[in-house]
């Protein structure tokens, strides 16, 4: 029985690719801990499996706040027993790196995304060098190497040398939702409101969409944008903001959806071999897909033949003649709800947790 300790500065509540990997964890015998981060949003108290600690951090984000989380990360770590570190993205690996060299134990790297290749650093060279610098000298630090799609561990070893394992960011295998029929078609997005994500054309799109209403589920940087440009153009008894959902209520909100979207745009490496958990859970949930045709997400939509892709430099109007193409053509939505049925059998945690023990084997017993 290993002690293993999983560095997140996301919201440890909400996200469940930290709760799969610590459950499957704890699952394989393990005592496992989470250290996080204390959100306004979190509440008091919520159970897990795992333990939970969570660092307030007085600032939101920034340099001194990843600073700050990584420094009480050691000083919290330094003197607890510990036999794996388990960095979850590159904004928590100086603290795992630095444990890890002290105690002389192994450290895991999961590369949730390419981090050094998001928009908000793509621009600024300074701040990306920085982060580039971290990586480049941490990464000697690492044991096993873990990421989300084929492309961005061939982009990591081709930086690094290091070998890195895929470990998709699936969903757990859910059972039908037994949903009535409204009437309306109902187009829906689920997860983060930031720039890239094609959600300015998609809510300009509605404009020109009949008989379809879309559900847009999430926070993020542009919310207020986003609800701002809804009611300038009139649409605000088209487009519903639902903020935040647990993980059940989002399943079922999504299971009510007509259609699924991920629309990103190619602003980047990050976005270009992105392979979003919202994609697998519109499958989980049986539902088509309308998705922008990058690599990753053109890939998976075509091999499992769940739905379709589109330019994702698309005109608004291209969009939209896109989006009423698939919401009334009940033949081609039946037989990609067929085809997602049968892909979430295999697109789901049950078996994708394989894969996770698989590559940590030479670090824990599993």
């Amino acid at each position: 029985m290993a002690t293993v300790y999983l560095l997140a500065t996301s919201d440890i509540v909400t996200d469940q690719r930290v709760h799969r990997s610590a459950l499957t964890l704890v699952e394989a015998g393990h005592n496992v801990y989470v250290v996080g981060r204390r959100l306004k949003s979190t509440p008091p108290q919520f159970t897990r499996a795992y333990g939970v600690q969570l660092f307030y951090i007085p600032f939101a984000r920034g340099i001194l706040f990843y600073l700050t989380y990584n420094l009480r990360v050691i000083a919290y770590l330094l003197l607890r027993r510990v036999d794996l570190i388990y960095a979850n993205d590159l904004d928590t690996l100086l603290g795992a790196g630095v444990i890890s060299f002290v105690r002389r134990k192994n450290l895991v790297y999961d590369s949730h995304e390419l981090f050094t290749e998001l928009p908000e650093l793509v621009h600024r060279r300074v701040k990306r060098w920085l982060w580039q610098l971290l990586e480049r000298m941490m990464i000697r630090r690492v044991s096993i190497g873990i990421t989300v799609s084929a492309s961005i561990a061939h982009e990591l070893r081709s930086r690094y040398g290091k070998e890195f394992s895929v470990v998709r960011n699936v969903p757990m295998a859910r059972g039908s939702v037994m949903i009535a029929p409204t009437g309306v078609n109902t187009i829906i997005y689920q997860g983060a409101l930031n720039v890239g994500r094609g959600l300015e054309k998609l809510v300009a799109a509605m404009q020109y969409v009949d008989n379809a209403n879309l559900v847009i589920a999430g926070t993020g940087d542009i919310e207020d944008m986003l609800i701002g440009l809804a009611r300038e153009l009139g649409l605000t008894s088209k487009i519903r903001f639902t903020g935040r959902l647990s993980s059940n209520d989002l399943f079922v909100e999504t299971s009510k959806a007509t259609l699924g979207v991920s629309l990103e745009e190619d602003l980047g490496l990050n976005y270009r071999f992105a392979l979003p958990n919202k994609l697998f859970d519109y499958i989980q949930a049986g539902i088509p897909v309308l998705v922008s045709n990058l690599p990753e997400m053109a890939n998976l939509v075509h091999n499992y033949d769940v739905g379709q892709t589109i330019a994702w430099n698309c005109s608004v109007e291209h969009l939209a003649y896109s989006l009423n193409q698939l919401l009334h053509d009940n033949i081609k939505q039946n037989y990609y709800r067929e085809m997602a049925a049968k892909a979430a059998k295999e697109l789901c945690w049950e078996k994708e947790s394989l894969l996770f023990l698989s590559a940590l084997k030479s670090v824990v017993s599993v």
